[in-house]
């Protein structure tokens, strides 16, 4: 926790806000100020009512890109710490407030979908357009923009693209990054800037880049434009192997991949891994998925390459039946997270994630390292429940991995934290560094990976230091996120 370095008071704060917007876009109530002070990552402490960090002084919701940039120039010259804030579905502390009387800026109520462009395959939407509303209205016309990720029913445009967010269905359509076309954002200070809608330019670096992924640590995202591509509805072919050992699994991936061939979902699971989606799933066994889908053609040229790819191994098939009826239940709604919360209440036990990305010549070596370092030092490891990892996003140079981590808490609500997530989510880290893989896939760095982050960039370190010395030279944009804090609560920037 740091202090505020602003010159106003809580009260002379709010009452500066609410006159720059309105007291109906202003919320002080101080249920929704614990809650606004943090996200998934502390999701245990938070459904015992525990919230250590810092509340801010006000979320307010901002109607339009003009009321954004007058609250950030207002914060900017008050030095008012900001954390932005749509869809509310991080879980790496990306919106934990970590500064006293912070201000929530939350674009949720800017949700307009501005324009559908056919003819140019994009549409343009506000920043807190859902995603899954989205794509309601885009299917009904036979469109797609692609992205699905598991918090689709939640999630909103403006904070996938601040997040660096990827969809189910990446190895077709591409992350977030490949599909964004155009954006605007203010930056601190109240200044507006847009990237223009062009299907590529050669006019020096991709400035789009500078505000995809930047957590609102640099800017705030209003509106953005993305791709679209044609709905096939009732072509997707499901293909599940059983494979002996993970290696075996990574080898399938990489032969599909680097083939040429884009499944829409390519998956590899270990045992424990499996066994909580398929509870009679075999333990000696892992879990290839692979889909197809788009145009028949396509669809029929991919999965004969699939079909190939694991004929090269040693694999068991498994009903493709049983793999749609799983893919068709996989997204979180506001329903799985209150079953989530009340089971965290009576059972005291929880599930969470670490996801990295690594070359295919080190999958399997990072997969059978974090294996072995969890075992042998985690103090806790009686408690696990379930640990196990599945690659979901492939490429042409390798894949990410997304470890898994469930267990019984024996500590008070408080310390789970501290005995528990970070320890595990450090070896993960670690371990993917050792093998020169990177510490995060698209979960973004929020708070709780930023120690790491100057080892993940290194000589690059410098050009992301220099952003923020250059937008953000106050450091009122989301403390702490991306950029690692020093003792004064300032981004360390060497």
């Amino acid at each position: 926790m740091h202090p505020s370095r602003s010159g106003l008071d809580r009260d002379a704060l709010v009452a500066a806000v609410t006159a720059l917007i309105g007291p109906d876009r202003v919320r002080t109530d101080a249920d929704l100020l614990a809650r606004s002070s943090v996200d998934r990552f502390r999701k245990y402490a938070a459904v015992h009512g525990i919230y250590d960090a810092p509340p801010p002084a006000a979320v307010v919701y901002p109607a339009d890109t003009e009321q954004v940039a007058a609250l950030l120039a207002l914060a900017e010259r008050e030095r008012v710490a900001v954390v932005p804030r749509t869809g509310g579905t991080s879980t790496e502390g990306g919106l934990e407030c970590v500064v006293e009387d912070s201000l929530v800026v939350d674009g949720s109520r800017m949700d307009r979908v501005l324009e559908v462009d056919e003819e140019d395959m994009m549409v343009t939407v506000q920043c807190g357009v859902p995603l899954g509303a989205l794509e309601e209205q885009l299917r009904a016309r036979g469109l797609t923009t692609g992205h699905s990720p598991q918090s689709k029913p939640l999630a909103q445009l403006g904070g996938l693209v601040a997040t660096r967010s990827i969809g189910q269905f990446s190895t077709l359509y591409g992350a977030i990054e490949d599909m964004v076309v155009g954006l605007e954002a203010v930056l601190p200070g109240g200044h507006v800037v847009r990237v223009k809608n062009v299907p590529r330019r050669a006019a020096g670096p991709d400035v789009r880049h500078v505000l995809i992924g930047n957590e609102g640590a640099l800017a705030f995202i209003t509106e953005v434009t993305v791709k679209l591509f044609r709905f096939h509805p009732g072509t997707t072919r499901y293909h599940a192997f059983q494979v002996p050992e993970f290696g075996d699994g990574v080898r399938v991936l990489r032969e599909v991949l680097v083939g040429g061939y884009r499944p829409a979902v390519a998956r590899l699971y270990s045992p424990q891994d499996a066994r909580q989606h398929f509870p009679d799933h075999p333990q000696d066994q892992h879990l290839v998925v692979l889909t197809a889908e788009g145009p028949a053609p396509l669809v029929e040229v991919t999965s004969r390459a699939i079909e190939e790819a694991a004929a090269a191994v040693e694999h068991t098939p498994v009903d493709p039946a049983r793999v749609r009826a799983w893919f068709e239940q996989l997204n979180w709604g506001p329903e799985r997270i209150e079953a989530e919360k009340q089971a965290m209440l009576e059972t005291s036990h929880l599930g969470y994630t670490t996801e990295v990305s690594v070359d295919w010549s080190r999958t399997a070596e990072l997969y059978e390292a974090v294996m072995r370092r969890v075992r042998e030092e985690f103090p806790r490891h009686d408690d696990l429940t379930l640990l196990g990892a599945h690659s979901s996003h492939s490429y042409q140079t390798g894949t990410n991995l997304y470890f898994v981590y469930d267990y019984r808490i024996a500590v008070e609500p408080r310390a789970e934290l501290e005995e528990y997530h970070l320890p595990l989510n450090a070896i993960i880290v670690e371990e993917a560094l050792r093998v020169g893989g990177s510490m995060v896939h698209h979960h973004g760095v929020g708070k709780y990976r930023t120690p790491w982050v100057q080892e993940e960039h290194g000589s690059g370190y410098r050009l992301l230091a220099g952003l923020k010395q250059v937008f953000d030279p106050h450091g009122v944009m989301n403390p702490g996120s991306v950029y690692p804090l020093d003792a004064e609560g300032r981004a360390v920037l060497s």
